[in-house]
């Protein structure tokens, strides 16, 4: 153990006559450092969650990419293209795409005995991932679509049920509005209800067998609206859309989920820019509990500063022993803040006990997403700036005396 290190940890535990001015400060420093990174980490990991979850909800609509003809122009009457394409399906075989699938969208009128509400029905295929709608089913089950027959059942949102009154096994008609203004009309079954808290996709999305917007768009049954393609990891999304655009050839067009949804995607990109100010502001005020502490250790302990000055001890190594008293405070305070913020945000993953009204924030308990790497980014980042301020305020030892020191009481 050297010098230094031994006189530092001697000084933190303290004598009795020193406790009582020395202690409430190390407490309070430990304190404000412990409750800064509780922020810090409940802030990020709500945001990360909250992101995730509006995230998942915009892909499980719209998938990761799409591939449509060059004229669709995301509309909901988008030219057909041929389902026989040399990268159907065989593109999924390439590292990082997971899945691809057909689908085709079409604008209709559901119409019960009082109501019409108008919404945009997505066709899908026997490929189809049902992952996302069989998570967010209220009611019912999900269909099953078969190559060989049209399936006449067809999901709907919360939403619409309720405006619309109603219940699994329902019948409705659907009209389909034509291109030339006619309407044709066609009875479906209420197979399930789902719920997503996405106002603008659950007021508008039905999902029905495409089969039935290929007859009525009097296309073939190799004739599709697009295809979409979903990813095994959503960071890689640019990357990927690059990959799924060079194999797909010049005759087709590809877009992510963010260029299709640009404004959604910027603004969950603000989210972090709102964190980031709270971990400047949690650092700022942990910066200035420490140097307060340091300032005041140093205080305290003038006289044994002049001591070890005029037994020969060199400046930089009676800084050193102050140093090793603000980077224990700054630990213990990592170590409790880590503490009560991971085991704060496992209970709310856990059991959901702070809710959040869905219309307003798209989701019925705060999200989080514990994300272990950036929290240790987190305390390196924290440790290293606090220690890095407190070399200034360590000055001050330079500037004592040790004649003046030993007389100072």
């Amino acid at each position: 153990m050297n010098l230094e290190y031994f006189i530092a940890k001697n000084i933190i535990k303290g004598d009795n006559r020193s406790k009582k001015f020395t202690k409430p400060i190390i407490n309070i420093s430990i304190i404000a450092i412990a409750l800064g990174i509780v922020v810090m980490i409940i802030a990020m990991s709500i945001v990360a969650g909250f992101q995730r979850e509006i995230r998942n909800k915009v892909i499980g609509f719209g998938s990761h990419i799409q591939i449509t003809s060059y004229d669709s122009q995301n509309s909901y009457e988008a030219n057909p293209i041929d389902k026989n394409q040399d990268f159907y399906p065989d593109i999924d075989s390439i590292e990082g795409i997971k899945h691809i699938q057909v689908f085709a969208n079409k604008p209709g009128i559901i119409k019960t005995k009082e109501e019409i509400y108008g919404v945009v029905v997505k066709g899908v295929g026997s490929d189809f991932d049902w992952t996302f709608f069989n998570e967010n089913l209220v009611e019912g089950n999900a269909f099953i679509v078969s190559d060989s027959a049209k399936q006449n059942d067809i999901l709907i949102s919360n939403a619409i049920a309720k405006k619309l009154k109603l219940q699994v096994d329902d019948k409705v008609f659907v009209y389909f509005i034509q291109q030339n203004g006619q309407m044709r009309p066609k009875n479906f079954v209420v197979k399930g209800i789902y719920q997503t808290d996405m106002e603008g996709f659950d007021n508008l999305y039905v999902i029905a067998d495409i089969a039935h917007i290929q007859k009525r768009n009097n296309w073939t049954a190799s004739q599709v609206g697009g295809f979409e393609v979903l990813i095994d990891n959503y960071d890689q999304i640019d990357e990927m859309g690059e990959v799924v655009y060079e194999n797909i050839g010049y005759e087709l067009h590809s877009s992510t989920i963010k260029e299709q949804n640009p404004d959604i995607f910027s603004w969950l990109s603000w989210q972090d820019y709102n964190v980031n100010v709270i971990i400047i502001l949690m650092i700022i005020v942990a910066i200035i509990n420490i140097v307060s502490a340091l300032l005041i250790l140093i205080l305290e302990r003038t006289n044994m500063i002049g001591i070890l000055k005029a037994l020969g001890m060199p400046n930089w190594n009676v800084r050193i022993i102050f140093l090793y008293n603000a980077g224990y405070l700054i630990l213990k305070g990592l170590f409790w803040g880590n503490l009560l913020g991971i085991l704060a945000c496992i209970v709310q993953q856990q059991f959901g006990f702070l809710k959040l009204p869905q219309e307003s924030y798209y989701v019925s308990q705060v999200p989080i997403e514990l994300n272990f790497y950036l929290i240790g980014l987190l305390n390196l980042g924290t440790l290293f700036i606090c220690m890095l301020m407190l070399i200034i305020p360590s000055l001050v030892i330079t500037k004592i005396s040790p004649v003046k020191a030993i007389q100072f009481d």
